[in-house]
Parts: C-alpha cells; structure tokens; sequence
C-alpha cells in the first residue's frame, strides 16, 4: 500500500513515516499546501493522510481541489480540531474520515486498511470491470463512469461536488426504485460515525437543483427514501 502523508510538522512526519513503514505501509511526505497537488499526483497513493494547518494553503483548499482535479483516492483527516463542527466540514469537502490528534497508531493503521479495502473492493466491483456486471449506470440520459466516477448527461460531464456525485451514482444502480436514506448515508459519508441521517438531505437538495433542468426527477419518498424518476 502506497500512502502519502501531508503534514508540516517534521516530528510528526518521522515519526509516522517510521511506524507505518514498519508496518509495510510505504510513506510519502509532503509538508506544504501548495506542493501537496503536485506530492499526490506525483505518488499516486492508495490513501491521504491529510493535516489541516498547512502553511501555503489550508488542509480544506488542498482537498477541495483534489477532488477538483479528480483525485480520488481515500482521505483521512488528521488534526488538532476536534469540533463536530469541523468534522463535517471536512467530510463535506470529499474526507472520507476523520482523527483527532493525538490518536492510538494502532487505531489510525487499522482506518488506513479499511479504507484501503474498500477503495479496492470498489473498484473491483465498478460495472464495467472484470468483476462487474459489464454495463454502466445509465438512466434518463444520465451514465456514471465506473473509472473516474464522473457523471454524464448526453455525453456532458455534470458539475458535481464528490458528495453529489457518489449519491447520484448510488441512485443510478437502482433507478425508478427507492433507496433509504440510511443506504445513501453510508455511500455518500463512509467511514463517518458521528454523521445523522439528515445530512444526506443537504446532499440531496443540491443535487435536486443541479439536475432539474435535465428533466429526471430526484423524488423523495416518506418512510422509504430517494428515487430517480425518468421524464414522461
């Protein structure tokens, strides 16, 4: 497993770089917000593990503009701010997780292969690949890529935050047919504990407003969940 590490304090960086190499985790540092685009196209890592305070740019901009660009790779948050508050904000912006500093080596090894797991089993089970069902996501227009994950309408790549996208695509699996919102709260915030139910329904609502004019309705079902509803 490849992991890159992106934390400015050089301790920290040692010390982790140690324990995890031991582990045979190999480890990549970067230690600014601004070379940390280039440090994660560079290494092409399984898993990020990514500070917020950076000098450069902040932990947030980095990963904002990672999932801009397309990184896909899994990102766990490591940092000092403990708030939920924070916590979800960082979720928000495409983390996969989250550790408050100081953490057990044990626990943040046991997060980084989980991950890690199932970035892999994801892939392998995309539609599409070998292990798939060998047809792609499709309604009303609409076609999830299984490699980068994008979504297209006529052929048009849809303007979508990560969290808009992965509940699209969970959507597009099982169009014209309800899914709980509980389902949808574990493909669009994985790994995210503390994180109610009625977060998916902010997700929700800007995904409605960014697909309306494409004539599928995203409908809300009472007691049972979401759905997709092709045009007339």
């Amino acid at each position: 497993m490849k992991l890159l590490l992106i934390e400015d304090n050089p301790a920290m960086q040692a010390s982790l770089q140690r324990s995890l190499q031991r582990r045979g985790i190999e480890v990549a540092l970067c230690g600014d917000g601004r070379q940390a685009l280039d440090a994660w196209a560079a290494n092409a890592p399984d898993v990020v593990l990514l500070d917020l305070t950076l000098p450069g740019l902040d932990g947030l901009q980095v990963l904002q503009k990672a999932r801009q660009a397309g990184f896909a790779a899994p990102v766990i948050i490591l940092t000092a701010r403990g708030t939920v508050g924070d916590r979800v904000l960082g979720l928000k912006t495409g983390a996969d997780d989250y550790l408050p500093k100081p953490f057990d080596l044990d626990e943040l090894e046991a997060r980084v292969r989980a991950l890690h797991r199932r970035s892999q089993s994801s892939s392998a089970t995309k539609p599409g690949s070998a292990a798939g069902v060998g047809t792609l996501p499709a309604f009303g227009g609409l076609r999830a890529d299984p490699d980068s994950g994008a979504v297209y309408f006529e052929g048009q790549a849809l303007d979508l935050a990560p969290r808009e996208a992965a509940l699209l695509r969970a959507l597009l699996e099982r169009p014209g047919r309800a899914i709980a919102k509980e389902q949808l709260l574990e493909r669009v915030f994985p790994h995210a504990d503390e994180i109610q139910p009625d977060a998916v329904e902010v997700v929700v609502y800007r995904l409605r407003k960014k697909i309306a004019h494409l004539g599928v309705e995203l409908v809300t079902l009472r007691g049972l969940g979401y759905l997709l509803k092709a045009p007339a």
